[in-house]
């Protein structure tokens, strides 16, 4: 489950574009930042992707894919001409092909063959009508299919992409628009399928165009996954915080509602990730009934001359930290070692899941031990950030930028790991609750007890 946001010029305090989002998957899925320059392709070549392959075009935009690590497509990402995407799954009246693209390759591909938002909409829709949308979307769940929903932005506007199986319905962001794991179009958009309508109808899913409504006429009213994913919840807590600061919106507002566990303020000092739930934007695995975590974030502040792209390449970020990556014209602006299923100090999503993991063992205590020097640890990389902006972007001084900020979070991650392992604990989570994350960390060879 995820969530992803976007305001527009109209809503931001400095008048850009600022995206943002949150993958949500399984808790050992592993997510990477990775980052591929610009490509010349043979003709007749094909691209692989994750379960079909298809036609390659000659040349592909250098592009910044945060994903999970088995699978070609990303969960969201960016290319060198400021196209930011994120995807949600959505269940719909319509059937999974077992065979196809999956959302997630379909935002690669779209990042990789455009330059503006609209365009990028436009190849996903093309992708879809020729390859349709299928396959198993799930790591280790491979019964878990699901259609899709977009928010694709630029500089310069967004959008919001719905699909249903090869239907699908767009609309341009006005102001501020979220998006999470259910359908949110009704009857006002921008652009149709061309047999959408008629085949609501036909399928009596409304009785004429008059009374069309995209959300009600495919969402199932029965659908347990639907049920239990939440959407509409965290839909309205990410809402709320973008309305009360509409006009003022700043990447750090992006990155609180990231951070949010939609629950009241004065609850916050007793909360504990054991008392998540599908509700919380920040979201934390706790078993069957919240099957989730938040795996990854990123914050994308989309001004016409330059982007900074804000990911933090770490589960839960309530626990994690913010560092600005930007697309440089010569070279890459960073080179990370792949993460895996299995645990591996020498990865970033590694190496911060064993801090993760280990606050969860006293989660207020131990948070709270670092977060002020976390907070201003992000403040020193924003103000870093906005010094360089001042002048024209030099790609030596931006590449810096990024590869200090990420050296200075390793070193910090380390620091805290052997700060709060030193800890006495002083309120431990439920033995159920222990024993499930210790057989996920036996699983990964992960060595934090967690009895």
């Amino acid at each position: 489950m995820c969530d992803t946001l976007v305001a527009i010029g109209n809503s931001t305090k400095d008048g850009s574009v600022i995206f943002a989002k949150n993958t949500d998957r399984e808790p050992n899925e592993a997510h990477n930042i990775l980052y591929i320059p610009r490509q010349q392709h043979s003709e007749d070549s094909e691209v692989d992707c994750t379960y079909i392959s298809i036609p390659q075009l000659k040349e592909t935009n250098a592009v910044l894919l945060l994903k999970p690590f088995w699978m070609f497509g990303c969960e969201m990402g960016a290319n060198e001409y400021g196209v930011t995407i994120g995807n949600e799954a959505v269940w719909t009246k319509e059937p999974y092909q077992e065979r196809g693209l999956l959302g997630m390759d379909l935002m690669r591909l779209a990042l990789e063959r455009s330059k503006n938002a609209e365009d990028a909409l436009n190849v996903i829709i093309d992708l879809l009508e020729l390859y349709g949308q299928g396959g198993a979307c799930g790591y280790k769940d491979k019964k878990l299919f699901y259609h899709n929903s977009f928010i694709i932005a630029d500089p310069k506007e967004a959008w919001v992409l719905e699909t249903a199986d090869q239907y699908w319905i767009a609309e341009k962001v006005k102001d501020i628009r979220v998006i999470s794991n259910t359908l949110t179009i009704g009857n006002e958009y921008d652009k149709i399928h061309p047999n959408l309508i008629k085949h609501a109808v036909d399928e009596g899913y409304c009785n004429s165009k008059d009374d069309f409504n995209f959300a009600d006429c495919f969402i199932p009213k029965f659908n347990i996954k639907q049920i239990f994913a939440k959407g509409r919840d965290r839909i309205a807590c990410t809402s709320d915080i973008l309305r009360k600061k509409k006009g003022k919106i700043t990447p750090e507002t992006m990155m609180s509602a990231l951070r949010s566990h939609n629950i009241p303020p004065s609850k916050e000092k007793n909360w504990a990730p054991y008392k998540g739930s599908m509700k919380s934007p920040c979201m934390h695995y706790t078993s069957f009934i919240t099957p989730s975590q938040s795996v990854g974030s990123h914050v994308a502040h989309l001004k016409n001359n330059i982007q900074t792209h804000w990911v933090t390449g770490t589960s839960a970020p309530c626990t994690g930290i913010f560092k600005p990556i930007f697309f440089i014209s010569d070279g890459k602006p960073i080179e990370l070692k792949r993460a895996t299923e299995y645990y591996d100090d020498e990865t970033l999503w590694w190496q911060h899941e064993k801090l993760h993991r280990a606050v969860l063992k006293d989660y207020q205590t131990r948070l709270n031990s670092y977060r002020k020097e976390r907070n201003e640890l992000e403040a020193e990389f924003k103000e870093k950030v906005e010094n360089i902006l001042t002048s024209p972007p030099n790609d030596g001084k931006l590449k810096n930028a990024t590869m200090e900020a990420f050296e200075l979070s390793r070193k910090k991650t380390s620091e805290w790991i052997n700060l709060v392992q030193d800890l006495p604990i002083e309120s431990k989570p439920g033995y159920f609750y222990r024993k499930r994350w210790q057989k996920l960390n036996d699983h990964d060879q992960l060595d934090i007890n967690m009895k």
